[in-house]
Protein backbone atom coordinates (compact mmCIF):
# COMPACT_ATOMS: atom_id res chain seq x y z
CA UNK A 1 0.00 0.00 0.00
CA UNK A 2 1.37 3.39 -0.88
CA UNK A 3 0.74 7.04 1.08
CA UNK A 4 -0.48 9.57 -0.83
CA UNK A 5 1.71 11.22 -3.36
CA UNK A 6 4.00 13.84 -2.92
CA UNK A 7 5.23 16.54 -5.10
CA UNK A 8 9.40 16.02 -5.95
CA UNK A 9 11.18 19.17 -5.45
CA UNK A 10 14.42 20.25 -7.00
CA UNK A 11 16.39 23.27 -5.27
CA UNK A 12 17.91 25.76 -7.78
CA UNK A 13 21.12 28.03 -6.62
CA UNK A 14 21.42 25.90 -3.23
CA UNK A 15 23.00 28.13 -0.96
CA UNK A 16 23.09 29.67 2.27
CA UNK A 17 19.44 30.41 2.20
CA UNK A 18 18.25 27.43 0.90
CA UNK A 19 20.36 24.92 3.25
CA UNK A 20 19.00 27.81 5.98
CA UNK A 21 15.42 27.33 5.41
CA UNK A 22 14.57 25.96 2.28
CA UNK A 23 15.69 22.60 1.84
CA UNK A 24 14.39 21.88 5.66
CA UNK A 25 11.19 23.33 4.60
CA UNK A 26 10.11 21.02 1.78
CA UNK A 27 11.76 18.02 3.78
CA UNK A 28 8.95 18.92 6.75
CA UNK A 29 6.44 19.43 4.39
CA UNK A 30 3.72 16.84 4.40
CA UNK A 31 3.23 16.53 0.91
CA UNK A 32 6.37 17.33 -0.76
CA UNK A 33 9.88 15.13 -1.00
CA UNK A 34 13.43 17.11 -1.84
CA UNK A 35 15.02 14.75 -4.90
CA UNK A 36 17.46 17.19 -6.24
CA UNK A 37 19.63 20.06 -5.82
CA UNK A 38 21.80 22.23 -8.01
CA UNK A 39 25.00 24.62 -7.46
CA UNK A 40 27.41 25.88 -9.83
CA UNK A 41 30.69 23.08 -9.15
CA UNK A 42 29.12 19.20 -9.63
CA UNK A 43 31.30 18.15 -6.78
CA UNK A 44 29.70 21.01 -4.15
CA UNK A 45 26.45 19.67 -5.50
CA UNK A 46 26.82 16.01 -4.58
CA UNK A 47 28.23 16.81 -1.08
CA UNK A 48 25.69 19.03 -0.13
CA UNK A 49 23.40 16.02 -2.00
CA UNK A 50 25.71 13.44 0.62
CA UNK A 51 24.70 16.05 3.39
CA UNK A 52 20.85 16.67 3.22
CA UNK A 53 19.49 13.17 2.14
CA UNK A 54 18.78 14.10 -1.47
CA UNK A 55 19.28 11.74 -3.85
CA UNK A 56 20.66 13.90 -7.23
CA UNK A 57 23.08 16.65 -7.20
CA UNK A 58 23.52 18.92 -10.40
CA UNK A 59 25.79 21.86 -11.89
CA UNK A 60 23.60 22.59 -14.30
CA UNK A 61 19.85 24.34 -14.04
CA UNK A 62 18.97 22.00 -17.62
CA UNK A 63 19.78 18.84 -16.30
CA UNK A 64 17.67 19.23 -13.05
CA UNK A 65 15.01 20.51 -14.43
CA UNK A 66 15.05 17.87 -17.54
CA UNK A 67 15.14 14.82 -15.04
CA UNK A 68 11.56 12.94 -15.32
CA UNK A 69 11.54 12.53 -11.33
CA UNK A 70 11.54 16.36 -10.38
CA UNK A 71 8.09 17.59 -10.66
CA UNK A 72 8.51 21.18 -9.24
CA UNK A 73 11.94 23.27 -8.94
CA UNK A 74 11.76 25.98 -5.66
CA UNK A 75 14.43 28.56 -8.00
CA UNK A 76 16.12 30.84 -4.54
CA UNK A 77 19.11 31.81 -7.20
CA UNK A 78 20.31 35.26 -7.32
CA UNK A 79 18.01 37.60 -8.56
CA UNK A 80 18.94 38.09 -12.46
CA UNK A 81 18.94 34.15 -12.78
CA UNK A 82 15.33 33.99 -11.79
CA UNK A 83 13.98 34.97 -14.94
CA UNK A 84 16.36 32.38 -17.10
CA UNK A 85 15.56 29.62 -14.98
CA UNK A 86 11.97 30.09 -14.58
CA UNK A 87 11.89 29.57 -18.66
CA UNK A 88 14.01 26.61 -18.18
CA UNK A 89 12.14 24.83 -16.00
CA UNK A 90 8.61 25.56 -18.08
CA UNK A 91 9.80 24.95 -20.95
CA UNK A 92 10.87 20.86 -18.97
CA UNK A 93 7.45 21.00 -18.11
CA UNK A 94 8.19 21.79 -13.92
CA UNK A 95 6.25 23.48 -11.60
CA UNK A 96 8.29 26.94 -10.59
CA UNK A 97 8.27 28.45 -7.15
CA UNK A 98 10.27 31.18 -7.32
CA UNK A 99 11.81 33.41 -4.76
CA UNK A 100 11.16 37.49 -4.68
CA UNK A 101 11.83 39.39 -6.03
CA UNK A 102 10.30 37.60 -9.01
CA UNK A 103 12.34 38.95 -11.61
CA UNK A 104 14.63 42.39 -12.36
CA UNK A 105 12.11 43.78 -14.82
CA UNK A 106 8.30 43.85 -15.02
CA UNK A 107 9.24 42.59 -18.47
CA UNK A 108 10.76 39.52 -17.45
CA UNK A 109 8.18 39.16 -15.07
CA UNK A 110 5.23 38.98 -17.80
CA UNK A 111 7.76 36.53 -19.95
CA UNK A 112 8.19 34.31 -17.14
CA UNK A 113 3.97 33.97 -16.67
CA UNK A 114 3.35 33.57 -20.58
CA UNK A 115 5.61 30.33 -20.65
CA UNK A 116 4.41 28.79 -17.48
CA UNK A 117 0.92 28.75 -18.95
CA UNK A 118 2.34 28.10 -22.41
CA UNK A 119 3.63 25.08 -20.87
CA UNK A 120 0.60 24.51 -18.37
CA UNK A 121 2.53 24.58 -14.84
CA UNK A 122 1.92 26.37 -11.88
CA UNK A 123 4.02 29.40 -11.47
CA UNK A 124 4.22 31.01 -7.88
CA UNK A 125 6.09 33.28 -6.08
CA UNK A 126 7.35 33.64 -3.03
CA UNK A 127 5.53 36.09 -0.89
CA UNK A 128 5.17 33.75 2.45
CA UNK A 129 4.05 36.76 4.60
CA UNK A 130 0.49 36.02 3.13
CA UNK A 131 0.93 32.48 5.15
CA UNK A 132 1.09 34.16 8.27
CA UNK A 133 -1.43 34.61 10.68
CA UNK A 134 -0.09 37.74 12.17
CA UNK A 135 -1.05 38.85 8.55
CA UNK A 136 -4.03 37.48 8.35
CA UNK A 137 -5.41 38.97 11.62
CA UNK A 138 -4.50 42.37 10.12
CA UNK A 139 -6.54 42.04 7.19
CA UNK A 140 -9.37 41.03 9.16
CA UNK A 141 -8.94 44.12 12.11
CA UNK A 142 -9.11 46.68 8.95
CA UNK A 143 -11.90 44.93 7.21
CA UNK A 144 -14.05 44.51 10.82
CA UNK A 145 -13.89 48.61 10.53
CA UNK A 146 -12.52 48.59 14.18
CA UNK A 147 -9.33 50.94 12.97
CA UNK A 148 -12.58 53.24 11.01
CA UNK A 149 -11.46 54.77 7.99
CA UNK A 150 -8.12 53.85 7.60
CA UNK A 151 -5.72 56.60 5.80
CA UNK A 152 -1.94 55.54 6.85
CA UNK A 153 -0.02 52.48 6.54
CA UNK A 154 3.72 52.09 6.97
CA UNK A 155 5.71 48.97 6.61
CA UNK A 156 9.95 49.46 7.33
CA UNK A 157 12.73 46.83 6.96
CA UNK A 158 16.11 47.50 7.66
CA UNK A 159 19.28 45.44 7.99
CA UNK A 160 22.98 45.28 7.76
CA UNK A 161 23.45 44.13 4.79
CA UNK A 162 27.74 44.09 5.19
CA UNK A 163 27.06 40.67 7.04
CA UNK A 164 25.03 39.00 4.22
CA UNK A 165 26.44 35.91 2.39
CA UNK A 166 24.97 37.58 -0.93
CA UNK A 167 28.25 39.42 -2.54
CA UNK A 168 25.93 40.60 -5.47
CA UNK A 169 23.33 42.33 -3.23
CA UNK A 170 24.79 45.51 -4.31
CA UNK A 171 25.76 45.07 -8.03
CA UNK A 172 22.66 46.34 -10.09
CA UNK A 173 23.38 43.67 -12.76
CA UNK A 174 22.53 40.51 -10.28
CA UNK A 175 20.24 42.17 -8.02
CA UNK A 176 18.02 44.72 -10.08
CA UNK A 177 17.86 47.03 -6.95
CA UNK A 178 19.98 47.07 -3.26
CA UNK A 179 16.96 47.02 -0.47
CA UNK A 180 14.02 47.86 -2.49
CA UNK A 181 14.34 44.66 -4.38
CA UNK A 182 15.66 42.72 -1.22
CA UNK A 183 13.36 43.39 1.82
CA UNK A 184 10.71 46.83 0.48
CA UNK A 185 9.47 43.56 -1.77
CA UNK A 186 8.47 42.33 1.65
CA UNK A 187 6.86 45.83 2.80
CA UNK A 188 5.12 46.09 -0.80
CA UNK A 189 3.69 43.06 -0.74
CA UNK A 190 2.12 43.02 2.96
CA UNK A 191 0.83 46.26 2.40
CA UNK A 192 -1.15 45.27 -0.72
CA UNK A 193 -2.31 42.21 1.18
CA UNK A 194 -3.58 43.45 4.28
CA UNK A 195 -5.02 46.94 3.05
CA UNK A 196 -6.87 44.04 -0.03
CA UNK A 197 -5.84 47.13 -2.43
CA UNK A 198 -3.36 48.36 -4.95
CA UNK A 199 -1.02 51.10 -5.97
CA UNK A 200 -1.81 53.75 -8.15
CA UNK A 201 1.02 55.86 -7.77
CA UNK A 202 4.72 55.26 -6.44
CA UNK A 203 7.23 58.14 -5.85
CA UNK A 204 10.50 57.69 -3.89
CA UNK A 205 13.86 58.76 -2.43
CA UNK A 206 16.72 56.73 -3.11
CA UNK A 207 20.23 56.90 -1.88
CA UNK A 208 22.07 57.15 -4.24
CA UNK A 209 20.38 56.72 -7.26
CA UNK A 210 21.04 52.98 -8.57
CA UNK A 211 23.33 53.66 -11.73
CA UNK A 212 24.00 51.20 -14.58
CA UNK A 213 26.35 48.88 -11.57
CA UNK A 214 25.68 49.97 -8.21
CA UNK A 215 22.11 49.80 -6.49
CA UNK A 216 20.85 51.77 -3.70
CA UNK A 217 21.38 51.27 0.31
CA UNK A 218 18.41 52.66 1.56
CA UNK A 219 14.99 54.06 0.02
CA UNK A 220 12.02 56.03 1.26
CA UNK A 221 9.09 54.97 -0.76
CA UNK A 222 5.60 57.00 -0.80
CA UNK A 223 2.45 54.97 -2.10
CA UNK A 224 -0.74 56.26 -3.10
CA UNK A 225 -3.61 53.38 -2.71
CA UNK A 226 -6.77 53.35 -5.20
CA UNK A 227 -9.01 53.81 -2.35
CA UNK A 228 -7.00 57.08 -0.62
CA UNK A 229 -4.51 55.35 1.57
CA UNK A 230 -0.88 56.85 2.10
CA UNK A 231 1.55 54.07 1.61
CA UNK A 232 5.23 54.57 3.62
CA UNK A 233 8.19 51.98 2.86
CA UNK A 234 11.48 52.51 4.78
CA UNK A 235 14.17 49.93 3.70
CA UNK A 236 18.08 50.12 4.30
CA UNK A 237 20.85 48.01 3.98
CA UNK A 238 22.73 50.27 6.64
CA UNK A 239 21.38 49.47 9.84
CA UNK A 240 23.13 48.51 12.03
CA UNK A 241 20.17 46.03 13.31
CA UNK A 242 17.86 44.23 11.87
CA UNK A 243 14.54 45.59 12.42
CA UNK A 244 10.94 45.16 10.49
CA UNK A 245 7.73 46.95 11.69
CA UNK A 246 3.92 47.57 10.20
CA UNK A 247 1.68 50.46 10.95
CA UNK A 248 -1.87 51.06 10.15
CA UNK A 249 -3.51 54.25 11.15
CA UNK A 250 -7.31 54.77 10.72
CA UNK A 251 -9.89 57.36 12.18
CA UNK A 252 -10.41 55.30 15.24
CA UNK A 253 -7.71 53.28 15.96
CA UNK A 254 -3.67 52.35 15.30
CA UNK A 255 -2.48 49.11 14.46
CA UNK A 256 1.24 48.14 15.05
CA UNK A 257 3.58 44.90 14.93
CA UNK A 258 7.05 44.61 14.88
CA UNK A 259 8.84 41.57 13.39
CA UNK A 260 5.98 41.17 10.95
CA UNK A 261 8.23 39.20 8.25
CA UNK A 262 9.60 36.02 10.77
CA UNK A 263 7.78 32.46 11.60
CA UNK A 264 8.15 29.54 14.07
CA UNK A 265 7.34 32.22 16.61
CA UNK A 266 4.63 33.87 18.86
CA UNK A 267 4.04 37.83 17.76
CA UNK A 268 2.48 40.46 19.38
CA UNK A 269 0.10 42.61 17.64
CA UNK A 270 -1.33 45.88 19.43
CA UNK A 271 -4.66 48.54 18.80
CA UNK A 272 -4.99 51.21 20.61
CA UNK A 273 -7.91 53.38 20.64
CA UNK A 274 -8.09 57.31 22.12
CA UNK A 275 -10.75 59.97 22.41
CA UNK A 276 -10.21 63.25 22.26
CA UNK A 277 -6.19 63.41 22.40
CA UNK A 278 -6.55 61.26 25.72
CA UNK A 279 -5.64 58.08 26.07
CA UNK A 280 -7.79 55.26 25.70
CA UNK A 281 -8.06 51.12 25.60
CA UNK A 282 -4.69 49.54 24.65
CA UNK A 283 -5.46 45.90 23.34
CA UNK A 284 -2.62 43.15 23.03
CA UNK A 285 -3.24 40.22 21.38
CA UNK A 286 -0.59 37.14 20.82
CA UNK A 287 -0.25 35.62 17.68
CA UNK A 288 1.54 31.94 17.14
CA UNK A 289 3.27 32.40 13.54
CA UNK A 290 4.38 28.83 12.27
CA UNK A 291 6.84 28.28 9.81
CA UNK A 292 6.40 30.36 7.11
CA UNK A 293 8.10 28.24 4.56
CA UNK A 294 7.23 24.99 5.20
CA UNK A 295 3.65 26.56 4.92
CA UNK A 296 4.12 28.24 1.25
CA UNK A 297 5.70 25.12 0.17
CA UNK A 298 3.24 22.43 1.51
CA UNK A 299 0.38 25.49 0.15
CA UNK A 300 2.05 25.25 -3.46
CA UNK A 301 2.16 21.49 -3.75
CA UNK A 302 -1.20 21.37 -2.90
CA UNK A 303 -2.32 23.71 -5.63
CA UNK A 304 -0.21 21.30 -8.01
CA UNK A 305 -1.76 18.08 -6.90
CA UNK A 306 -5.43 19.53 -6.98
CA UNK A 307 -4.83 22.07 -9.71
CA UNK A 308 -5.43 25.15 -7.98
CA UNK A 309 -4.65 28.56 -7.71
CA UNK A 310 -1.56 29.56 -5.72
CA UNK A 311 -2.12 32.64 -3.73
CA UNK A 312 1.00 34.47 -4.91
CA UNK A 313 0.81 33.49 -8.75
CA UNK A 314 2.59 34.86 -11.28
CA UNK A 315 0.59 37.94 -11.67
CA UNK A 316 0.68 38.88 -8.22
CA UNK A 317 4.88 38.64 -8.49
CA UNK A 318 4.00 41.06 -11.56
CA UNK A 319 2.00 43.36 -9.70
CA UNK A 320 5.26 44.33 -7.15
CA UNK A 321 7.47 44.28 -9.59
CA UNK A 322 6.27 46.77 -12.02
CA UNK A 323 5.89 48.92 -8.28
CA UNK A 324 9.47 47.62 -7.60
CA UNK A 325 10.54 49.64 -11.33
CA UNK A 326 9.15 52.99 -10.51
CA UNK A 327 10.87 53.13 -7.16
CA UNK A 328 14.39 52.72 -8.65
CA UNK A 329 13.68 54.68 -11.55
CA UNK A 330 15.63 58.45 -10.72
CA UNK A 331 13.28 61.25 -11.65
CA UNK A 332 13.92 63.95 -13.94
CA UNK A 333 14.67 66.22 -10.81
CA UNK A 334 17.22 64.25 -9.64
CA UNK A 335 19.22 64.13 -12.48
Amino acid sequence: MTGPRKVRFGIIGFGRFAEKAIAPAIQASPNTELIALQKRSLAEAREKAREFGVPLGFDSVERLVSHPEVDAVFIVSANAAHYPETLAAAHAGKHVLVEKPMAITAREAEEMIRACASAGVKLMVGHMIRFSPLARRIRDIIRSGELGQVGFARADFVYDARLSHRTWLVDRVVAGGGPVYDIGVHCLDTLRFVLDDEVVSVRSECYPWPDETRTESLAHIQLRFSRGVIGSIFCSFNSPIKRTSLEIMGTDGVLSASQFTIGSTALRLTVERGHEDRPGESRVEEIEVPNLYIEEITHFAECILNNREPVSPGENGLINQAVLDKAVSRPASAE
